[in-house]
């Protein structure tokens, strides 16, 4: 069954509970989304708030995937640039989809409705996005017609003497 996308939901008590359990059962099964596990949801909170501080300013979006039971499975947040020379691309941060959703085609939704959430925004011609390397998110991402345009080597501490490359993804929208 196929997700059911909202982008800009009304920010609940409720749904922010269930983005920071998204993001903490995500982080905890090994999801590259800013945390190595394991981590609570203490240690998620203050990003979550600073993502929804970005959002009141009106310098994000967030896109929400809601399953067939009307819960949160996937998120992603569209995010602007403040740099005008930059305006003309956004960033996609903090994508996510829930483990119990891994291997139903839900990650290719949701980045194909993050690049339709992106195209209806005014002048926004390309989204980029980072990814951690040793995930294998490269080839994920390129599937979904990401183009790797930078790659960081080591720039990812998960852990003294592992350390990962940031790799910088584009995708055109025209």
């Amino acid at each position: 069954m196929p997700l059911t996308f909202a982008l800009d939901p009304s920010m609940t008590p409720a749904l922010h509970d269930d983005i920071l359990d998204l993001w903490t059962d995500t982080s905890n099964a090994g999801g590259a989304v800013g945390f190595v596990p394991p981590v609570t949801r203490e240690e998620i909170r203050p990003s979550l708030v600073r993502q929804l501080a970005v959002m009141a300013e009106g310098r994000a979006r967030l896109l929400i995937g809601y399953d067939e039971e009307h819960k949160v499975a996937a998120t992603a947040f569209l995010t602007f640039n403040t740099d005008r020379m930059a305006a003309h691309w956004l960033w996609l941060y903090t994508v996510m989809v829930h483990p119990r959703h891994q291997g139903k085609g839900y990650g290719r939704d949701l980045m194909a409705a993050a690049a339709d959430a992106a195209r209806g925004c005014e002048g926004i011609e390309a989204i980029r996005l980072t990814c951690r390397g040793g995930h294998g998110l490269e080839r994920f991402y390129a599937s979904c017609g990401y183009k790797e345009v930078g790659r960081v080597p080591g720039a990812v501490r998960m852990a003294d003497g592992d350390d990962r490359d940031e790799i910088v993804m584009l995708l055109p929208l025209g």
